[in-house]
């Protein structure tokens, strides 16, 4: 990545429209060439400042001899040329306010920090990296996402595992990139999503409050051993999904809360620039300039480091103005609604112009509210994402699995409801961090029941979330029933696979992903109703219900059946779209995954009995708190089975 020279009247312009996508090539430490040696170029946006010095372990932290200078007509561009530098001293901005008093701020663009609680900028080269992904994103670019398998493994780096516990020790990129990389290719993961690793100063903040939004944290080494990790997810067909968060920031001292002495990447009023709920401050949509800061951003990650996609954080909380605010503190927009308009006008900017530089991109919005066409692109309306988090159905099935199942009946809708608008968007269906946090207990103590029926329960619900139309996202420790909810200063208990029911319930993920990746059933037609069909959405006496996924292919079709009470049913009739032989290819009550082993181990032979909207139906054993798959197999009954019974089944 080769940085410019001071910047030009182009680069201004394009900064203070909004439009400079790249902007972390003009701004920030850059090492350059001036003849036969090397300067560093600093540049800074502070155009309330009344002086900017660059001070550093490099010069005793006294900036007098390295003064900034004032770029002409720039709108408040500083910028300096330094020599003889080395990489990897610390610096910082000494801005001089207008009203008289000095402050230490670091490089908002810097692309390495020091390590915590240290505060400063850290001065670094990303050029010169070898990359060995290449035939990782030829690939990606034949392909389009909507139709491939994605089941994303999400992970905190910090607490995934760490190499001692007694000591606090964590891992670094590069461990982290043979251990948890290894992992996940071995669980049958596609997707790797980050929780933030950019720079911030709390860890218990999970890398959500920001301070630099273009330096890997330096807590798992350098941004090189970050690119490292990447390129080893690429290699072994992973891709990586960064969390990201253009919503808001922390308000520590060396960060972008009030950076050159007055509001400037957050509005000026305190009611619009507070965000109460997190102690945060949001950006100032309304500034071109912040565009050019964030959408740059963006750019970087995917242009620097590779990245596939970005989850875009708490999307709820950048459309309305009043979001998380006591009443006291709203506020209204011109028109007196409500809804933020330039945020809103920024997320399609973001979207357009991440599509027009990577158009196999994976932007995901984290949107709680019922905003429509969120994945619809901008010129038809929509706000340009391609996926957006089902949290409608995250939050409806795990008050389902929350009730004990006698009361399920009565609740039945919450398991059906979301196929109602299942395909008003492009989905993902997320049990992620935010559910096993705050007291809120980890997926497997959600449920009701005795010790196996925590699990079986457990087993059902993932089952479930497999057939349902919409990629798929678990947070890590879910995949083999993590007792305690995520302990954010602790390492996951993998202990856990020394017992039983835990280790059957990680060679129930692993075998439930490779499942999934084998059946196009299940994936290619994600987003489309011709990739689904009801066959029983109703049985709520028995706490049932039976449908088809299709893929491209007829032969492809597979019946998902789940059963969420503790009662066997051996005698379970269905419809049938298609008579024949059918076969059991995949049953969460198998033993080997901890289930009572009530299979269906024989082809399922259909007979000419009306069901369910179908000529013919054939009846299976359906387990207690279980998934079960069915596929048409090539063996055929010598004639059709015929039945002289007549009337409704018993579970009609």
């Amino acid at each position: 990545m080769a940085g410019k020279q001071i910047p030009g009247s182009e680069d201004i312009y394009l900064f203070h429209e909004g439009t400079h996508y790249y902007s972390y090539r003009l701004f920030g430490a850059h090492v350059e060439k001036k003849g036969k040696s090397k300067v560093v170029r600093f540049t800074v946006w502070a155009p309330h400042a009344r002086e900017v010095r660059v001070v550093g372990d490099f010069n005793e932290w006294n900036g007098e001899a390295h003064l900034m200078q004032a770029v002409p007509d720039s709108g408040g561009i500083w910028s300096l040329e330094i020599p003889d530098l080395d990489e990897g001293i610390l610096y910082k901005y000494e801005i001089h306010t207008a009203d008289g008093r000095v402050i230490l701020k670091a490089d908002p663009y810097a692309f390495y920090s020091e390590l915590r609680p240290g505060t400063a900028s850290r001065l670094y080269n990303l050029d010169g990296y070898k990359w060995k992904d290449g035939n990782w994103r030829r690939q990606r670019g034949r392909k389009r996402s909507y139709d491939q398998p994605m089941s994303i493994y999400e992970v905190h780096l910090g607490t995934w595992k760490k190499r001692s516990r007694e000591e606090d020790e964590l891992l670094t990129y590069r461990e982290l990139a043979d251990d948890l990389v290894d992992y996940v290719v071995q669980m049958g993961y596609t997707h790797i999503e980050l929780m933030p690793i950019s720079e911030h100063p709390f860890d218990r903040s999970w890398g959500y409050q920001s301070t630099g939004y273009f330096a890997a944290t330096s807590r798992f080494g350098e941004p090189k051993d970050f690119m490292y990790f990447v390129d080893r997810c690429h290699q072994r067909g992973i891709g990586v999904i960064l969390d990201w968060v253009p919503g808001h920031f922390c308000k520590d001292a060396q960060g972008l809360r009030q950076f050159d002495g007055q509001p400037l990447y957050e509005p000026d009023d305190p009611k619009l620039a507070e965000k109460p709920e997190w102690g945060t401050l949001a950006f100032d949509f309304d500034k071109p300039e912040v565009h050019s800061f964030l959408i740059s951003n963006a750019m970087f990650w995917m242009e620097e480091f590779h990245i596939d996609g970005i989850r875009v954080d708490a999307v709820a909380s950048m459309l309305s103005l009043n979001f998380g605010k006591p009443e006291h503190q709203w506020t209204r927009n011109a028109q007196g609604g409500e809804e933020n308009l330039a945020a809103i006008e920024f997320l399609k900017k973001l979207n357009t112009a991440v599509f027009g530089s990577y158009p196999h991109a994976l932007m995901m919005a984290e949107d709680s509210t019922n905003w429509p066409m969120v994945t619809s692109p901008v010129d038809q309306g929509g706000l340009g994402f391609n996926y957006k988090w089902n949290m409608g159905w995250m939050n409806d099935m795990l008050k389902y699995m929350k009730l004990d199942p006698v009361h399920r009946k009565h609740h039945h809708n919450l398991i059906t409801f979301s196929f109602m608008y299942a395909f008003n968007e492009n989905y993902v269906l997320p049990l992620s961090h935010d559910e096993v946090v705050h007291g809120k207990r980890s997926i497997l103590h959600k449920m009701p029941g005795d010790y196996w029926q925590k699990f079986a329960n457990t087993r059902v619900l993932y089952g479930y979330m497999t057939g349902h139309p919409g990629k798929k996202l678990l947070f890590m420790g879910g995949e083999f029933g993590q007792f305690d909810e995520w302990k954010d200063l602790e390492d996951l208990d993998w202990f856990l696979l020394d017992y039983e029911m835990h280790g059957k319930m990680h060679t129930y993920n692993q075998a439930l992903n490779t499942f999934y990746l084998q059946e196009p059933a299940l994936w290619q037609a994600d987003h489309e109703m011709e990739g689904f069909q009801w066959i029983s959405p109703d049985d709520n006496e028995q706490s049932v219900v039976a449908f088809i996924r299709k893929g491209k292919k007829q032969k492809d079709d597979l019946i998902v059946v789940c059963n969420f009470t503790p009662v066997v049913h051996p005698d379970y009739r269905i419809g049938i779209p298609k008579a024949g032989a059918y076969a059991e290819v995949f049953n969460s009550d198998d033993p080997a995954y901890g289930g009572s082993g009530q299979k269906n181990s024989e082809p399922l032979i259909s007979e000419e009995i009306p069901m369910h909207g179908f000529e013919n139906s054939l009846s299976l054993r359906v387990p207690p708190l279980a998934a079960v798959y069915l596929k048409r197999t090539k063996l055929q009954p010598a004639s059709p089975v015929k039945s002289g019974r007549k009337g409704k089944s018993k579970n009609a």
